[in-house]
């Protein structure tokens, strides 16, 4: 077990890099590989699998931070009409 060498493997012929983003110029340029990109961040990824992986660890937080925005409203007023609509909106969303 190598702890504190090259940790990063290429797939297609087994070479290693220390750093993720020498991979991906490896893979990009000795094997012509796509590379995948991140539509939040920009970051780039080898496989489609390590980018979902990212993605959901990553900017999970903002989307948790999006879904709970309407959850702190004050509950001493009465709902207006747009609140009832985002109600049914938000209910109606969770169903697919």
């Amino acid at each position: 077990m190598n702890l504190f060498g090259k940790k990063f493997k290429c797939d297609q012929c087994n070479s290693s890099f220390s750093k993720y983003e020498d991979l991906i110029n490896h893979a990009r340029h000795d094997h012509n590989s796509t590379i995948v990109k991140c539509t939040e961040c920009g970051m780039e990824f080898v496989h489609e699998a390590d980018r979902l992986h990212h993605s959901r660890e990553e900017h999970q937080k903002k989307m948790a931070q999006r879904s709970h925005k309407t959850e702190h409203k004050h509950e001493d007023k009465s709902p207006s009409p747009q609140d009832e609509v985002d109600k049914h909106t938000r209910n109606f969303s969770d169903n697919f």
